[in-house]
Formats: structure tokens, sequence, C-alpha cells
């Protein structure tokens, strides 16, 4: 009888939040980076091998065998082991979880990887006469089958072809269905599509490629462009020479609806398709795309901040658009900065990483000023498009309508004549911010958060956006029995129903997360955009990130003031940031824009500056004011949350947590700054209370220093059951 193949101990960070590794034994073909299924508890894990032939401290008859080594080969490279454990390290969260995250879920779960090869179509069979008839009542499905007869005979990747339409899951099943189409595995090096030529590149743009592929190895640059400026002709033309030179390019966006025309305009340019990683897409793409890129036979890949984590044996440029984007920071479970892990990424392949924006964040500029980036200047827009003007609004006694005032109304009504569009931004969802009782003053709350219901008229429902506890709308106040119920405040749905009676010659689209749900709907609505049928644009901050609306030359803020007096002390910053980035949908082609802005308090000094000195001048004030005031950039923080069902058992935890900190810093000589405990802004959330404690401290290597023996501590507190905490390094959200 042949003997059993030779153990080895190994060790191994275990998919579970749990901060330690565990040691079992394995087959001697384990190696570092492979998946293995274990044993653990009275059921079974995922985890990943990080070291192989260990001396455990535990003996040999004790370990555990793994259950199946579920890799032939290792999935994340030495190099890969050691970035992602200094993620885990730096935000201060299990090993285990990091390396999860750092996975796509069908590969995390312990499924084998997807056959190499890309998911695609091609046509079955020519239409009927009937179908054809049907077809023209279909222009999605007539516009599919145009692409697959004029494409390659072998047929069209699904990633070419979501290029190319956006989300069309719907209308590849519907032409499936009529036996039109049919699916199939397309191998992986399809042949290129020829790249259209660009414009010629401006002398600022063509100095700022120089300087990202000038210098050597690691060189974090800050581009610094104005809106329109042509930022992307710089990514594009900074790609093209790394992947000509055999690298790969990794391109990250802050939000999944940027994903399509950014994939659009890098395929047509480059003449390849960038391999798509974000969370829209289903489980098999996801991980085969992943594949693809760790074994490096992708040379460009277009994601979220989640795709930080890829591997990519050949990264030579690393590019983060809209890096001042809040996105990028992950709020919940392993809390990490894709803009911050991307630096030290760059660092360790020792590439270029290039950060780009019109509104930089502080953090950034101030990076910029200490030497540590290169600042890269784009001062004026591409081609013949100029700034727009901008003027503020002063609607102290002005009449309103559903939010207008008579003075944009009638810049509307001109802008519209001219056959140009109009884009109104408005930063609430939903019909009215509140239901109130014109007889007693009741509002209606949330049972489960100290937050009102915002009224949702469409679907005659009451909703929080917090929590997303629906209500449906009482015919009678609650407290008083009264009949004279109605929202106070405007949202965007109160707005769209306005400009229908008042604009009815002008289609209108309204852009925010409720009409947007349904899968494709965003992609539909801004290709309408773009094609001009839709002539005014209503929306959220959706319509503010990085969008190229060449048609609109109206743009206008209809309620700014909300923002003007955030107790953050990085609302001032984010008001900037978010003002300047939606002025800039205006006037980005060559027809003039200008930028209307509708406030209560035209004297801020705020809103003065950004209009007469712009963004630049802005930051740099707001910096002062934080070197004043200790603050980050100038200081760094970590924020304890703790949340229970009793808010008595939150406070508790979290001022023993001060207790311990205190004597810890004392210890240690850290000179750690405590800021509270508090509560949360909201205290109470989704039913359970939150306490948070701030933690600050002039040194980085200070903070760290303290923070894994003081979690160490932490840990051993006999907390309740049901309460749970978490510790966020380098916070975007203090309150």
């Amino acid at each position: 009888m042949p003997s059993p193949p030779p153990q080895i101990p190994v060790r191994i960070a275990v998919f579970a939040p749990l901060r330690r590794l565990f040691d079992y034994l394995a087959p001697g073909s384990a190696r570092p980076g492979m998946r293995a299924l274990l044993p653990f508890g009275q059921g079974q894990r995922v985890g990943v091998i990080l070291q192989v032939d260990i001396r455990s401290e535990l003996d040999e008859s004790r370990l555990k065998p793994v259950r199946q080594l579920l890799d032939a080969e290792p999935l994340f490279s030495s190099d890969d082991l050691a970035f992602l454990g200094w993620a885990a390290a730096y935000y201060q969260h299990p090993l285990g979880e990091v390396l999860a995250t750092a996975l796509p879920a069908l590969l995390r779960r312990g499924k084998p990887p997807p056959p190499a090869g890309l998911e695609g179509w091609a046509l079955h069979s020519p239409p009927s006469p009937t179908q054809q008839q049907a077809l023209a009542r279909a222009p999605r499905q007539h516009q599919l089958l145009e692409l697959l007869r004029d494409g390659p005979k072998a047929g069209l990747s699904q990633a070419d072809l979501r290029a190319r339409l956006g989300p069309c899951g719907p209308v590849l099943k519907a032409l499936a269905e009529k036996g039109l189409i049919r699916p199939l595995l397309l191998p992986l090096d399809l042949p290129r599509q020829t790249a259209e030529p660009g414009p010629e590149l401006m002398a600022q743009q063509r100095q700022a490629v120089e300087q990202i592929l000038g210098g050597q190895g690691f060189h974090p640059c800050l581009l610094h462009g104005i809106t329109g400026s042509g930022k992307t002709e710089v990514y594009l033309a900074a790609s093209r020479a790394v992947i000509q030179a055999g690298g790969q390019v990794l391109v990250l966006v802050p939000e999944i609806a940027l994903t399509p025309q950014t994939t659009e305009r890098f395929a047509r340019r480059l003449g390849l398709t960038p391999l798509v990683l974000h969370s829209a897409l289903n489980e098999r793409e996801r991980a085969l795309a992943w594949i693809q890129a760790s074994r490096g036979e992708a040379a460009l890949v277009l994601g979220t901040r989640s795709a930080i984590f890829t591997p990519l044996p050949r990264l030579g440029l690393l590019i983060l658009d809209e890096e001042h984007d809040l996105s990028f920071k992950q709020q919940d479970g392993f809390r990490y900065s894709a803009r911050d892990l991307a630096l030290v990424r760059g660092r360790r392949a020792a590439c270029p990483v290039l950060l780009g924006s019109a509104t930089p964040s502080l953090e950034s500029l101030h990076n910029a000023r200490q030497g540590r980036f290169t600042l890269l200047r784009l001062e004026q827009r591409a081609g013949a498009a100029q700034p727009p003007q901008v003027q503020l609004l002063d609607i102290r006694s002005a009449p309103l309508q559903a939010g207008l005032s008579p003075a944009l109304l009638d810049a509307m009504q001109r802008e519209l004549a001219a056959d140009n569009q109009v884009l109104l931004f408005l930063n609430r969802r939903g019909y009215a911010p509140v239901l109130i009782c014109h007889d007693c003053g009741w509002i209606a709350p949330c049972p489960h958060c100290d937050a009102r219901l915002c009224l949702h008229l469409a679907e005659q429902r009451l909703s929080c956006h917090h929590c997303g506890q629906l209500r449906r709308i009482p015919d009678h106040c609650p407290a008083c029995q009264g009949q004279r119920l109605s929202g106070h405040g405007v949202g965007t749905e109160q707005v769209e129903a306005f400009l229908a009676q008042r604009f009815a010659a002008f289609p209108c689209v309204r852009i925010d997360r409720d009409s947007t749900r349904r899968q494709g709907s965003l992609q539909k609505k801004l290709e309408g955009v773009r094609q001009g049928s839709q002539r005014i644009l209503l929306g959220t901050q959706m319509l503010a990130k990085g969008h190229d609306f060449p048609q609109v030359t109206l743009v206008a803020m209809l309620d700014v003031d909300q923002g003007l007096f955030g107790a953050d002390f990085r609302a001032t910053e984010r008001m900037a940031q978010l003002l300047t980035q939606v002025a800039g949908r205006a006037g980005r082609a060559e027809r003039p824009g200008r930028v209307l802005i509708q406030t209560r308090y035209p004297d801020h000094p705020l809103l003065r500056q950004l209009i007469e000195q712009g963004y630049g001048a802005c930051a740099e004030e707001l910096l002062q004011e934080r070197q004043q005031a200790q603050l980050p950039p100038f200081s760094h923080q970590a924020l304890l949350r703790a949340d229970a069902l009793q808010a008595e058992q939150a406070e508790a935890f979290v001022q023993q947590a001060l207790a311990l900190g205190q004597e810890l810093s004392q210890k240690l000589s850290q000179g750690i700054e405590f800021w509270g405990p508090a509560p949360a802004a909201m205290e109470r959330r989704a039913g359970r209370h939150r306490q948070q404690l701030l933690l600050q401290s002039t040194s980085r290597p200070r903070l760290q220093a303290f923070l894994g023996p003081w979690l160490e501590r932490l840990e051993a507190i006999k907390a309740p059951a049901r309460l749970r905490w978490s510790i966020d390094v380098d916070p975007l959200e203090t309150l």
C-alpha cells in the first residue's frame, strides 16, 4: 500500500475576523499564495498559505491537516502577499479578511478559477421577416445585431459589447431566446482593433506626459487640471507608452457609472478593450478578469477602488482619476483608502503613480507642497472651450417654484430655445425632505434613526435614506389627527414634476439613486443625454463626477446653502470641490458655458473666493487653517467606533477604551491626543446607538506604534454580545 504524501507545517491566514494566523499540515506541494480548504471550529473555512515548512509553536501531532489545496499554482506572489500584509498592518485589520477582500467572490468561497477564455456572443441565424419587424421596435436589439454582423467572424466578447452599448444583459438574453445569437468562449488573445488618433496634445499636456514617463522608478505625480482641460488625454498618452513598452496599466475611477465611458474611450484610442473590474460584474466575469490580470494577460485594467488589490506582475503605471473623491475610501469592514494604497503599491512596483483631479484633496496638495509629489498643471480648457462664467443668484426674497428662481427659469428658457442643454444640480433626492403636519407641527420621524423620513410621492411612501425603513404615507397626522399633511422642502422628484409642466416641450431626465436602480438604466439615461434627446438634466452628485456633456451650456445649482455650514472640519473642502466639479460640466465644447448658483448667502467667503479666485486659492487658505489648527494633513487620526442596542453599552465600552488608551499612551510616551468619547453625528442609526473616540498625533509612526497594543487590550474587554466596534485609520468622516 503506497505511503501517504509527506505533510509539512504551514502558516495560514484564515478568512475570518481574527487578528492571528493558524498553523496546519499541508501536502509538500503547498506554496505561499495558494488557497486551502481548512477544518475550522465546527465547520470549514478557506484561507491563504503564507509560509511553508515553518517551525510551529505547537507540536506537529496537534496540527490538523488541510482538507484540500484549492490551487495548482499560487494566486498571490510573494510581493502581493507583502503588499496585502502591509495594508492589514497599517489599517489594523485581520490579514485573513484583507486577503479575502483582495479576491473576487467566486475565489473567496473556495471555487476553482473559471476556464481561461472570454465570454462572448456570435450570430446564430438570420432573423425571419416577422422578427425583422419586431426588431424595428427594439432599437437596442437591432443595434447589438448590427455590431455582431459588422464585427469579427469569431464574435465579440461581452466586455466589447458592454463597452459599446453599456449594460446589455437583458438584450443578449432576449436575442438568445429568439435563436438569433449564441454564447461562446473566445480565445484570450483576440486581435486588437485599430486605434483612433486623438487630438494633438497642448504644451502643458505634453510636459505632463514627459514628466510622468521621464522619472526613474516610483514617482508620484499630481495632475491638477481645471475641468475640461484634457486630463484624460494625458492618461491615454502615458498609458499608450507604458503598454507599448510591455507594462501593465491600472486605472481606478471612483464610480461604476464612469466605467462605460472610460472603457469606451480607452478602447477606441488605444486599440484594446480594457479589462474591467467592479462589483456590477457577475461572479464568473469578475473572477475571470482577475485571473487574466494576475497572469499578465491584460495590458490595461480599469476598475473601482477594490481593483487596487488585483495582482499585476508587470505593473508599469497606476492612474487614479478624481483622486479627491470619497468613494476611494472604503467606509465599512476593511476601511482602506485606494488612493493611499496606490502610492504604496507604486513604490513596491517601482512605477509612476498619477493622481488626477480638477479639485485635488488637501492631503495631495500638501504632499505636492512638501515635494513628495510632482505637481503638474493644466490651466486651460482643451480645444476651443472656455471656462464658464459663474454667477451667484441671491434668492433671499425671490418667489421660488419647486426651488427654482425667476432668474433661473428665464435663463433656462433662453438656453433651451437656442437648442442647448441645461443641467440642474440638487443634492437631495425624493419629493421633499420631510412630511409635516401644518396643524400641530408633527414631522414624520424614522423609528430607527435620529432622522426624518423623506417623502417619495410617486411611489406613495416615506423612506429613511439612512437605514432604508419604508412607511406608507399616512392619511392623517398621528399626533393630532389633522388632515393638512404635506411635504416641506424640495427634492429632485418635485423639481422633475414641475419641469414636466413648465418646460413640457423639452424632455427632462432625472439621474439619482432612485431613478437608476434598474441595471443599465443609468447608462441608458446618460446615452440619451449625450445624443441630445434629453434637453434638461436633473440630478444629484451622480452627475458631478467626470461626465462630459458637450451640449450643456447652462449649469444651475439649486440649493448649495445646506453644505456651507457643516460641522465636520472637511465640510468646506468638500463643498468647494463639489461646486467646482458641478460648475465644470458647463461649456465643455465650442458653445460657451454659464453657471448659476442659487444662494441665500451671496456674501459667504467660500462662495466669493471660489468665483473670484478659483479652487486653488481656496485650497491654499484651507491648508493654512488646517495647519493653524493642527488638523490633517498636518496631523494623523484614527477613529474608534462602537455601536450597541443600548446606548449605555456603547458609551461604557468607549469610556473603557479611553481609559486604556490614556494609560498606554503615558506608558509608551506616545503623546496621543484623545477627542471624546462623543456620540456620532447621528447617534442612533438602524436601531443602534453609536459612540466614537477620535485619536490624533502629529506623528504617523507614533500613532501606528500605539494602535497595535491598544487594540490588543480592546479585544480583551468582555463586551456585551451584540456590541460592535471597529477602528478607522485616516478616517474621512469624523462625525
